[in-house]
């Protein structure tokens, strides 16, 4: 992915998970604490950026259940060109794949995408650091996307620490609900007072299987109990998930993901899901129409929605394989870009 022509970018909006999610403390101010592993998937949304004549920022098409003054992508143009006074305009157009309220961070890497994207395009040469500064003001979560590198976060999410991580693949699932962070953040039973991570020692070898395995049989999500007595349809989905392999809830949910080693075997199991071979796993909750197979190039392999090869999502489900990637398909698109430039120089 990269520039089409001197006026139009395209580019991934890869999804995060959080390998782990503990909350540390409450602030003065509301915030919480956190201490989280972000893993980057090479697996999301896509943002086509094109300069429009004068100023202004549109959103062109249609995303169900989000109004175009509050998508992040269009908070964060009209952000940058304030804070750089920047007469330039642009036209967004998003291409979802990432669910809304899932925990896989697909508003924040949208915004992410679309400053960093911006950057470019409108010529404003500011460091990457600046824009995370910027996108803090969006989410907690912007600052990975622009950092485009799997890493430990403290504080809100914005103190960065960059991790190598194995190669892992991921079964990602979400049934078909929003989880509102608010609410569970607000929540009396949240735990805000998990013990802190021992730095020392950091990275923890997690570039190892042994390493990251370690690390996961220490950590856990603070939120997977409270979203698990609210929503019983996310607690099947980490249930089902836990039959195959180590699962957990990615941020406040309502994605669940389960690590695999190899790719075959992650496919296997959503395959298994698809088609409902697991034993129980419909019983008591709504079924729906399938959202389809796709089977393309190993990198490509997704069961995506809209599909539509006729078979039955038990539980109303829709998911997909992705693969961990240390460093996140914006950074690697961003860097062709530049080495583009450098070349028509």
């Amino acid at each position: 992915m990269g520039r089409a022509n001197p006026t139009t970018l395209r580019l991934p909006a890869p999804a995060k998970l959080n390998l782990c999610l503990h909350v540390t403390a409450r602030r003065a101010d509301g915030y919480h604490e956190l201490e989280t592993l972000f893993q980057l998937l090479d697996f999301g949304d896509e943002v086509q950026l094109t300069l429009m004549q004068g100023p202004g920022v549109r959103r062109i098409g249609n995303i169900p259940g989000v109004e175009e003054e509050a998508d992040l992508s269009v908070r964060a143009a009209r952000l940058l060109a304030a804070h750089c006074q920047c007469r330039r305009g642009v036209n967004i157009r998003l291409s979802k794949r990432l669910p809304l309220g899932g925990g896989l961070g697909g508003g924040s890497s949208d915004a992410a995408s679309v400053l960093v994207g911006l950057n470019e395009l409108w010529e404003l040469g500011l460091h990457k650091h600046e824009l995370a500064q910027l996108g803090l003001q969006l989410g907690a979560d912007v600052p990975v996307f622009i950092h485009g590198h799997s890493a430990f976060a403290q504080g809100v999410g914005e103190k960065l620490r960059r991790v190598s991580l194995p190669q892992q693949w991921f079964v990602v699932l979400w049934p078909p609900i929003q989880v509102e962070t608010s609410a569970i953040f607000s929540s009396a039973s949240l735990t805000r007072d998990t013990p802190h991570l021992k730095i020392a020692g950091f990275p923890w070898n997690l570039h190892t299987k042994n390493g990251l395995d370690g690390f996961w049989a220490r950590t856990h999500n603070d939120c997977e109990p409270v979203v698990r007595a609210l929503q019983p349809q996310v607690a099947a989905t980490l249930d089902v998930l836990a039959r195959y392999g180590p699962a957990r809830m990615s941020g406040t949910g309502a994605c669940a993901f389960a690590r695999f080693a190899e790719e075959d075997e992650a496919h296997r199991v959503l395959e298994d899901v698809r088609l409902g071979l697991v034993k129980g796993l419909a019983r008591g909750l709504d079924r729906e129409p399938a959202k389809g197979l796709h089977n393309g190039p190993a990198a490509e392999r997704r069961f995506e929605a809209n599909k539509g090869d006729g078979a039955q999502w038990p539980l109303g489900l829709k998911g997909f394989v992705a693969r961990g990637v240390n460093r996140s398909p914006l950074a690697v698109a961003m860097d062709t870009i530049a080495q583009r430039r450098v070349r028509r120089s």
